[in-house]
């Protein structure tokens, strides 16, 4: 405003004070054409798209909204519902696993106790065959023993009767 006001005296220099500061205005001072630029873009801004992005938000906003207040409480139901289910499942099956793994475990008791109740009765077996095996060695050996003693006497005699017939 100071700019504006002439001094008291006219002077000569005043007038080219004047066209530098219309000058000056007119190339320097751009605030007025960005004020009408940003109201024309307000206007066609406003015209063009008539409120529709304020449509869209509130159309998300109660999306959001339905979803965290119905959707979302459903999911999580049905998720804690499904979760339920399958741990129950996962429980039963667990304890049929350890059903069967004691099954399991008598079975593998059963068949070592047979395993060692067949290798006592081989044991006893084999000690019986042993013995059996023996005396049938012995019966071999007293029969052998009787037979080379049978077969010395009558060589004994043989011979005694050849000295008969030699001398």
């Amino acid at each position: 405003d100071r700019r504006r006001e002439a001094p008291a005296a006219p002077s000569p220099v005043q007038p080219i004070i004047k066209d530098v500061g219309e000058i000056y205005s007119r190339l320097l001072d751009h605030k007025p054409v960005i004020q009408g630029e940003i109201r024309y873009f307000v206007k066609e801004f406003e015209e063009k798209r008539g409120l529709r992005e304020l449509r869209v938000l509130d159309n998300l906003k109660s999306s959001v909204f339905e979803t965290n207040e119905h959707v979302l409480p459903k999911c999580e139901q049905a998720m804690h519902d499904s979760l339920n289910k399958t741990f129950m499942r996962l429980q039963a099956v667990n304890n049929m696993m350890q059903k069967l793994q004691e099954r399991e475990q008598e079975q593998r008791k059963l068949q070592a106790n047979k395993r060692v109740a067949r290798e006592e009765q081989h044991a006893a077996h084999l000690e019986e065959f042993m013995k059996e095996q023996q005396k049938l060695r012995a019966e071999v050996d007293e029969e052998h023993r009787k037979a080379v003693e049978r077969l010395k006497t009558q060589y004994s005699e043989m011979e005694k009767e050849l000295t008969k017939y030699v001398s």
